[in-house]
């Protein structure tokens, strides 16, 4: 019999659509003639989901357990003797009432399925075995419900529903995924905006995986070898020098520029270790590899080529990231092209990209004036053509001589001697004229073969011949003199300039000062400071070793190690000295600044303060005045009713000004950083009734759902009571007259969460943290509201005690104010601790 196929519909979160999906899918099927039927649908009392299922034939599910609520499953034995093309069946990973057929939902649509009957079926990214522990990490819950990764990866189709996080809380928020009771529940636990957008990326890069293997599956089956680029794949080679650094953040931006892409990075090794690199370069890089998101990879060969581009052929690599050859051209001509020419032939349709890392190789030295104009390898090489190409002129001039080829004799070794002045300067062009011209006089001039000179003018052409020869040695030398010179200007301009712009940058100027110090003078190390304390440090500056001293203003010393600075070199020093001056001043007026802005808002702070004292405290006080001088007035007769009125008025104005004074002490002590905090294990509820005695709210004002149940928190039982009063008191006043606040709590994840919600008019989402400021009332200009401090004490209060205070908008309207403070560990576990 012809096995049934399963398709998967696979969602982020309860409320994505799978059912829906489902339902749809199965209606379009049976529209198309299919014979659909309905194994088993959770509708969670849903009017919506309901109503889908109405045009397909529903199998009447099987009573396992007379009497229980969950004792009814899906009756595969109706479904077998119906036999249907398509039976859709929900929530594939559901675990079946004891007494069942199988444990498991998805052992029961497998027996569907060996019948010859396709499935369509759902199921949630955190039911997969093999992501239990991340998923329980991201929403803190375990999940009990879990089916094996092969009966996923089994299915012969997965497909994704896919909803917006913030779409599928507003669908929460509706009441179209749980009832009203169960939406604030809901919210402040499982449906996070975090924990919704990280499982749905959980649930795209696990379905990207499977895409790649069934990808990987159908081109080793047909015999593909070329890659397909269907993500992009780069891979960078290692060699353990510190360039690499520079070809591994190429390499990440190029797989950035792709979603998806992916960054590996390989180090090709030697059998017999014979190319092995510095294992603390290649842990370095390896670090860094997995801080760009990559991956580490190390394979041994002895042809690099051909290891590289076969791992990268392995990895399905779209592209291959290596950096240019240190070989020079000779080398090159001698032992054959390199790693990067070798890796471009071979390649094939991988792109291969070969980066300069010249200007990373070197550090910035500035060039010496010190020796001669020319290099020693250049002084070297003349010698080395001199001595090559003297016998060589001279045998091929033997092989040619005749009577009247002396003139273009004298023109051949000329040209020898000024390709000798041009390569190694003067001296190995002397060397080449003297040589030259004995040469010459031995085996070109009569008589032959002694040093005799027979005739003047033949003296005189010799010695003219060498005479020219050292003036070609000396512009050459004086033009190697002069590009010297001006590379040492470029290089001292662009010393300058980066100093320069390393103190207007201001952070880390004077680090990157001795840096650059240090790299431009070739120093081992360099130091500043300023008499006992050490201000920075470049390199490894070692006390024993002679230095150098150098004066950076009245302050500090800058000390330079290693080689001997050259006079020539001071002045460019004495600017350097000059701008780490700066750099000091500038690090000392960044101080003061830091310093000085808690001053400014303490000011601002102030100001408000005085401004607010100025509307606030007249009202109570002039009231209370008044109260107090009618009362002591001789003049007026008052009655009993109206003697109480005003002690009354007066009683509530002093109220009044005794809690704006509190506001007050309170907002001081938060900014002074003297808030005494008690941290206790606290029941919620014993802060949370006296909370409610004190503002004499009951049960037609305030709705009471806290997890009795739920651990304690660690909190100051004062100030967590301060604030509760606080919230509840705006809660109230901004509640409709027929609305009750919702005052809720929730353990998840080591948290313990006081939700109190209104259904006021809100607040604008773009303003929810200016509530929060000292003084604010957002618009609210009715002076009975107090100072506007309320909301920043919490805040502060709540800190203090190690939580947090945010407002969110209330689903359906209003705002709910979210207090999250730690959870205390059981008794149990305190002590065993």
């Amino acid at each position: 019999m012809r096995r049934g196929r399963l398709r998967v519909l696979l969602g982020a979160a309860p409320g994505v659509g799978k059912t829906y999906a489902m339902l749809e899918e199965g209606r379009r099927l049976a529209a198309d003639g299919k014979d659909v039927v309905l194994g088993l649908v959770e509708s969670h009392g849903r009017a919506v989901i309901t109503a889908m299922t109405e045009p397909l034939e529903l199998i009447p599910r099987a009573v396992v357990q007379p009497g229980e609520v969950d004792g009814a499953e899906m009756d595969v034995t109706a479904l077998l003797a119906r036999h249907p093309d398509i039976a859709l069946v929900d929530e594939l990973a559901h675990t079946n009432a004891a007494g069942s057929v199988n444990e498991k939902r998805w052992q029961d649509v497998e027996t569907l399925l060996r019948a010859g009957i396709s499935v369509i079926s759902t199921v949630n990214i955190e039911h997969i075995e093999s992501l239990n522990d991340v998923v329980q990490q991201i929403t803190g819950e375990i999940q009990t419900e879990t089916i094996p990764d092969e009966v996923l990866r089994g299915a012969d189709q997965v497909e994704v529903v896919d909803l917006d996080p913030q779409a599928l809380l507003e669908r929460l928020a509706g009441g179209d995924i749980y009832p009203a009771d169960r939406i604030d529940a809901g919210i402040s636990n499982y449906f996070r905006l975090g924990n919704l957008t990280a499982l749905r990326e959980l649930t795209l890069l696990w379905l990207a995986d499977e895409v790649d293997s069934a990808l990987k599956d159908y081109r080793a089956e047909h015999g593909i070898a070329g890659t397909w680029e269907a993500r992009e794949r780069v891979v960078v080679a290692l060699t353990g020098a510190d360039e690499d650094d520079t070809l591994l953040r190429r390499g990440a931006r190029i797989a950035a520029r792709s979603s998806g892409g992916e960054l590996l990075a390989v180090h090709v090794t030697a059998q017999d270790d014979s190319r092995s690199a510095s294992a603390g370069a290649l842990a370095r890089q390896r670090a860094l590899v997995e801080k760009l998101g990559g991956t580490y990879h190390q394979v041994v060969g002895d042809d690099i080529p051909r290891a590289l581009v076969d791992f990268a052929r392995a990895s399905d690599a779209t592209q291959l990231v290596l950096g240019s050859s240190r070989r020079g051209r000779l080398a090159a001509m001698l032992t054959g092209p390199g790693v990067g020419a070798s890796v471009l032939r071979e390649s094939g349709s991988i792109d291969v990209h070969i980066v300069n890392l010249s200007s990373t190789r070197e550090r910035f030295v500035l060039p010496r004036f010190a020796g001669g104009a020319l290099t020693a390898k250049r002084r070297a090489a003349g010698f080395a053509i001199a001595l090559v190409g003297g016998p060589v002129i001279t045998w091929i001039l033997i092989v040619l001589r005749s009577e009247e080829s002396l003139t273009s004799d004298v023109l051949t070794y000329q040209f020898l001697v000024v390709i000798v002045a041009l390569v190694g300067g003067i001296w190995p062009a002397l060397f080449a004229a003297v040589l030259s011209g004995l040469t010459l006089n031995l085996l070109f001039v009569e008589p032959l073969y002694t040093v005799t000179i027979a005739e003047p003018r033949l003296l005189f052409a010799i010695t003219l011949y060498v005479l020219n020869a050292v003036l070609v040695s000396y512009v050459v030398d004086q033009a190697a003199r002069r590009s010297r010179a001006a590379r040492r200007a470029q290089a001292e301009s662009e010393l300058l300039a980066t100093v320069a712009g390393s103190v207007l940058r201001g952070e880390g100027a004077v680090q990157a000062l001795l840096t650059r110090t240090r790299e431009a003078f070739s120093l081992s190390g360099v130091r500043l400071t300023a008499g006992d304390t050490v201000l920075g440090t470049a390199g490894e500056p070692t006390p024993d070793n002679a230095h150098v001293s150098i004066p950076v203003g009245e302050r500090a010393t800058l000390e330079l190690y290693g080689s001997d600075v050259a006079a020539s070199e001071r002045r460019l020093l004495s600017v350097i000295a000059i701008q780490l001056e700066a750099a000091l001043e500038h690090t000392d007026l960044s101080e003061v600044a830091r310093e000085v802005g808690p001053l400014a808002e303490t000011d601002k702070v102030r100001s408000a303060l005085l401004s607010a004292l100025s509307h606030d405290l007249r009202r109570p006080l002039a009231a209370a005045t008044a109260a107090v001088s009618g009362l002591r007035s001789a003049d007026v007769t008052w009655s009993d009713a109206d003697r109480a009125e005003l002690l009354a008025t007066a009683e509530e104005s002093l109220g009044t000004l005794s809690s704006l004074v509190t506001d007050l002490l309170d907002v001081s002590r938060l900014q002074a950083g003297a808030l005494a905090v008690a941290i206790l294990p606290v029941d919620v509820e014993d802060v949370v009734l006296p909370a409610l005695d004190e503002l004499d709210l009951g049960p037609s004002q305030v709705d009471l759902d806290l997890e009795l149940d739920g651990p304690a928190v660690l909190a100051d039982p004062g100030l967590l009571q301060r604030v509760l009063v606080n919230l509840l008191a705006n809660a109230v006043r901004f509640s409709p007259p027929n609305e009750r606040v919702r005052l809720s709590s929730s353990n998840f994840g080591g948290t313990v969460q006081i939700r109190i919600s209104d259904r006021g008019p809100g607040v604008d989402p773009e303003r929810l943290d200016d509530i929060f400021v000292p003084f604010q009332r957002l618009g609210d200009t009715d002076n009975l509201t107090g100072l506007g401090l309320g909301l920043a004490l919490s805040k502060g209060f709540t800190e203090g005690m190690g939580g947090t205070l945010q407002a969110e908008t209330t689903p359906g309207g209003g705002l709910t104010m979210v207090v999250a403070l730690p959870a205390a560990k059981p008794v149990t576990e305190q002590r065993t601790t």
